[in-house]
């Protein structure tokens, strides 16, 4: 019996089990998948559309290669470009097991590493998968004219990342998502100019359409026009990114957000494990209340650059007056075998650890040293540049500090969500017919993601594992119209226009976005970094009255017939103010440490994560009931054939 589940304020349903991975050794897994799979023919594909909800590398890689497969794609974004998503702000580089560097690496090693950097809760089928795919996924950004760095003798280059000690991370210098969302974007544009895709910017989707138990459209708004409309077709896929703007300061563009995902899990899609949020180690630390998001440094940056504190507590020299031998390079002397490129949940908890001791630099002692002085000296300055040169140009434009001659100060803040909508082998969400790909669904990094793995999981969904899984499912559902006046329809429509309508005429005395960032707050302090059974206890109690709130006091000027940024708003944060309080119910249920869900109750003598295998190594999907009544927990066991869980070790 599960601890404290008699007072957490939730049901225990009917345990999940994911019935379409296939059974037998893992490494043959996806090929079975792919025979065992229903084919649509080619004349018959035409037939059937696909509506996708969202432009990034899921869902660009996605639309471009079911219309280049022959289905009719009908896809939104609410950005005035498909290019615009907020996989362009992707720096670092993308994952692939091509051992190109002749250093131990293999299909098998990465599979190994994306599971034990995940804490041990991914599912071994799905991470395998993705090991697999990784190396296709090169070629085909190769072949699409994907600038990727290269060696003096003409080969692809790599550097490493968090959490592995071999280089398999492709880079295009600081722009790695950029260049591959444009060869995504490229080939999206190829099916656009056919008539293959129907691309609907400034669109946002409001609500999921179900009809006889399957997902077959959507309501969507014109975020210039403010009409709203229906829009139907054979299946659906939402490829809408990650929820880490609940925090309010995040790394993610202030427009990316939930409710996509969120309006799907309310007409039914489970969300698993919500409170997998990641912190990353490496961005530019909060310079106060001013800020509406915070800026990533790339972690390719760990590769060359040194982190440090002063050794001594409240050392406020300048850095360059500090000696060597007055320094604390902690990561380098915590975890000597990976040294600064320890994955990011235990980097940025060892950063916090060392802040919280009173050793944290700049403003608040808030921040570490990113150091660079060695790497100059050891590879000249022309050779950082080269790396990294777009980085610390930016670094430069945003701090009026110059990392070449003062280091760089960096510390933890919310970058990705690991929990996302819950999914089968096939990319299915327990609505049939639904399809949740890249960041949007929670099926490959377990408790936290391994730097460069989000690129590659993108583009495997989106290039390679829906094309083949989607098929399937048409091919046992033929071709059928919605039909006319059908009451789930008027009900979705009634539902989305009462809700702008309510919004619309609150006329109350607080913005969207004083609410957004008290609920930012509250989350960062109490299911942040780390969380506590009181903290959690306390955001609960909390999150309930502030919704109540704003919907009492949100002020939204305007009418919905138009351009309205504060009705945009105003309808995302409603979102955020359901969807935290089921994180932090998640949380306090998950009475473990594991990955970047770190309980104070529960860690090593020596301060570590500390997981409890017996109780938790389950997938935790939710089910909606209603908001502010009790969820329905369903728990889909992990089983670990080939990576057996271990207390996980950097040192």
């Amino acid at each position: 019996m599960h601890r404290h589940l008699d007072y957490l304020g939730y049901r225990t349903g009917e345990p999940l089990r994911d019935t379409k991975a296939p059974s037998g050794p893992v490494a043959g897994r996806w090929d079975a998948r792919r025979f065992d799979a229903a084919l649509v023919n080619p004349a018959n594909r035409r037939k059937y559309t696909v509506i996708v909800v969202g432009t990034g590398l899921a869902g660009g890689s996605a639309g471009a290669t079911l219309a280049e497969q022959g289905y009719r794609v009908v896809q939104f974004c609410y950005q005035d470009s498909p290019r615009r998503a907020h996989s362009v702000a992707a720096q670092g580089g993308i994952n692939a097991a091509k051992n190109y560097r002749n250093d131990g690496d293999s299909v098998h090693r990465l599979f190994y590493d994306t599971v034990k950097g995940g804490d041990f809760r991914a599912r071994e089928s799905n991470v395998h998968r993705l090991a697999q795919i990784s190396v296709e996924i090169i070629d085909q950004c190769v072949a699409q004219g994907v600038p990727f760095a290269r060696e003096y003798g003409g080969l692809l280059d790599t550097r490493s990342f968090g959490g592995v000690q071999v280089s398999r991370t492709f880079y295009a210098r600081g722009q790695t998502g950029q260049q591959l969302l444009l060869g995504a974007y490229q080939a999206l544009s190829r099916q656009i100019a056919a008539g293959n895709v129907e691309m609907h910017p400034r669109t946002e989707m409001l609500d999921l359409i179900v009809v006889g138990g399957r997902a077959r459209g959507i309501v969507a708004r014109d975020l210039v026009t403010g009409r709203v409309g229906t829009y139907f077709a054979d299946a659906v896929v939402l490829a809408t990114g990650g929820y880490g703007n609940v925090f309010h300061l995040s790394t993610n563009a202030k427009n990316s957000n939930a409710t996509a995902v969120w309006r799907a899990h309310r007409r039914g899609a489970h969300f698993a494990n919500p409170c997998f949020t990641q912190i990353h180690p490496t961005c530019i630390p909060r310079s106060g209340d001013h800020q509406s998001k915070l800026t990533l440094m790339s972690e390719s940056l760990r590769n060359d650059g040194r982190i440090w504190v002063p050794a001594a507590h409240g050392d406020e020299r300048p850095p360059e007056r500090i000696p060597h031998e007055e320094r604390d390079y902690y990561l380098e002397r915590t975890y000597p075998a990976f040294g600064n490129l320890v994955p990011r949940d235990i980097a940025s908890r060892a950063a916090k650890k060392v802040c919280d001791e009173g050793r944290g630099v700049g403003p608040g002692g808030q921040g570490v040293y990113l150091d660079f002085a060695d790497a100059l000296e050891r590879l000249g300055r022309a050779a950082v540049e080269e790396r990294y040169g777009n980085l610390f140009e930016m670094y430069e434009r945003i701090t009026a500090e110059d990392p070449y001659t003062t280091p760089m100060r960096i510390y933890p803040a919310i970058h990705y969500t690991m929990g996302g909508l819950w999914v089968d082998y096939d990319l299915q969400t327990t609505v049939p017919g639904l399809f949740a790909i890249g960041e949007a669904n929670f099926s490959d990094h377990g408790a936290n993601r391994l730097g460069a793995s989000a690129l590659m999981q993108g583009l495997a969904d989106g290039y390679f594992v829906l094309p083949a899984t989607l098929g399937d499912f048409l091919a046992r559902h033929p071709h059928d119209e919605v039909p006319d006046g059908h009451p789930a329809v008027a009900e979705a429509v009634a539902s989305v226009t009462s809700r702008l309508e309510h919004l619309l005429g609150v006329g109350g005395d607080r913005t969207p976005e004083s609410f957004h960032r008290e609920l930012g707050e509250l989350l960062w302090d109490e299911c942040g970094m780390a969380r506590s059974d009181t903290g959690l206890r306390k955001a609960l109690e909390r999150i309930p009255s502030l919704r109540e709130e704003f919907w009492r006091r949100v002020t939204v000027p305007g009418t919905g017939e138009g351009l309205n940024q504060s009705l945009e708003k105003a309808n995302r944060v409603s979102d955020y103010l359901e969807l935290a309080e089921l994180m932090c119910l998640d949380a306090l249920h998950r009475t473990e440490s594991c990955g970047g869900h770190f309980r104070e109750e529960s860690r090593t003598p020596d301060g570590e994560a500390l997981r409890d295998d017996e109780e938790f190594a389950y997938t935790a999907a939710w089910e909606h009931t209603g908001t502010g009544t009790p969820p329905v927990l369903h728990k889909e066991d992990l089983v670990f054939e080939y990576v057996h869980p271990t207390q996980r070790s950097y040192a």
